[in-house]
């Protein structure tokens, strides 16, 4: 029997990944093994969470992956731990489509309670109707609580206190406003270090001194978790899979390399700081941050011609977003000052003049679906003469524009691609 949650907000800037940060080190310093989650696409906060838990963060996403796999992966990592807890997307009920991969599917999906987070800075009994609206507009989420965020006073938590009463939901006690626990940004350019722990540290503390954790866990209903229905790719040879992995390179999925293990072996290596690619069937050059290593990567001439060489006898690649800038011409940075790097596509990449693309895609390819997830603000420069080889359609199944390049037996796209669940014959088979 576990015990597990999900943490959600009515709306965003809530507060809702201090606290799960905070509430993964302050378990974890308890002795207990916390296994956190992430519902959505999200490849950002779960490298946070890995840090405040000491334990892998995993992506749960009702619009990539079937219902099955869904329970598949929530129980073969929640089996190994006391507690889970899934940091919920944006507002409770906000999905893709109406609620479709939103915080409030996943916690239906996985029959787990909600407890909710709630930005009660500006507001008193008002909050009452809100919070029943939240309760009473899908009978099949259950909100086991609340946990009002930025409350200053024990006057001002007593209106609050009153309105859940009011309502019939549990009120689990108010966090202060605390500038040490203030999380910057967690897009471009963060990077986890010292300040960052000292953050996380700092949240724990600060939530064990406001909220009774013990007596939180107490109302949350043990659950049983239901039993993995282990599957194995099927694959006729077993393949080496060398997987780019430093600074500049870190978005993946974690059941995405799950499956590569299982297909066979799987090797690190860095463009960075390798200067040769390890003799591998496929090379998967992932997304990251590879805009603030221009030099490095552009100085790094022996790595920049192995992964050329690569693509030209025939190795299987696949490159996403900063994957797919690291395989172009050259990628120009906010200054504009341009740096070479591998050349298998004549196009460029921008960061000048950067816009936001974001969303779910559908991509349809050889006669395969997979969906993944689009999110950078780069742009591309010069891609009339490269071959896009798929359609592409929104969550929405509207067709975009994004593109998937193809040069030889290399693939390369904007998107980054789920198949955790079944694969992507095109590229790992």
């Amino acid at each position: 029997m576990k015990k597990s949650f999900l943490i959600a907000a009515p709306w965003s800037n809530s507060g809702k990944t201090t606290i799960t940060l905070g509430l993964l080190r302050l378990l974890k310093n308890k002795g207990l093994r916390v296994q956190p989650f992430k519902c959505g696409p999200d490849y950002i906060d779960t490298i946070h969470h890995s840090s405040a838990a000491g334990i892998s963060s995993v992506n749960l996403d009702s619009v990539m992956m079937s219902d099955e796999h869904l329970t598949d992966v929530f129980a073969k990592y929640s089996n190994k731990v006391d507690i889970s807890i899934i940091e919920g997307v944006m507002g409770l009920f906000d999905g893709a489509v109406k609620d479709k991969g939103s915080s409030s599917e996943i916690a239906k999906k996985l029959n787990i309670p909600v407890i909710l987070v709630v930005n009660a800075k500006s507001m008193a009994f008002t909050v009452a109707p809100i919070l029943k609206g939240l309760k009473d507009f899908d009978s099949n989420v259950h909100i086991a609580g609340v946990i009002f965020n930025f409350v200053r006073t024990e006057s001002h938590y007593a209106f609050l206190k009153e309105a859940c009463e009011s309502i019939g939901l549990t009120s689990f006690g108010y966090i202060p406003p605390n500038d040490e626990i203030s999380i910057p940004s967690r897009h471009l350019g963060l990077h986890i270090d010292t300040s960052f722990e000292d953050v996380i540290e700092n949240a724990a503390a600060h939530i064990n001194k406001h909220i009774s954790v013990e007596n939180m866990l107490t109302k949350i209903a043990t659950i049983q978790v239901q039993k993995r229905n282990l599957t194995t790719p099927k694959t006729s040879e077993n393949i080496k899979i060398a997987v780019a992995k430093d600074e500049a390179f870190t978005f993946t999925y974690l059941e995405n390399l799950d499956y590569f293990k299982q297909l066979g072996e799987v090797v690190y290596f860095s463009p960075i700081h390798d200067t040769e690619v390890p003799k591998a069937d496929f090379i998967y050059l992932a997304g990251g941050y590879p805009e603030l290593y221009l030099e490095q990567l552009s100085n790094n001439k022996t790595m920049l011609k192995a992964i050329k060489s690569a693509a030209e006898n025939g190795v299987k690649i696949l490159a996403e977003c900063g994957g797919m800038m690291y395989l172009g011409k050259s990628i120009i940075d906010e200054k504009g000052t341009e740096f070479s790097m591998v050349n298998v596509f004549d196009f460029n990449t921008s960061m000048e003049r950067k816009k936001l693309s974001l969303g779910y895609r559908r991509v349809v390819l050889n006669n395969q679906e997979i969906w993944g997830h689009e999110f950078h603000y780069s742009n591309i420069l010069n891609d009339e003469t490269t071959t896009n080889v798929a359609s592409i359609f929104s969550a929405r199944n509207k067709e975009v524009n994004t593109k998937i390049y193809q040069y030889k037996n290399v693939l390369a796209s904007y998107i980054h691609f789920y198949w955790g669940g079944n694969g992507f014959d095109p590229i790992l088979k």
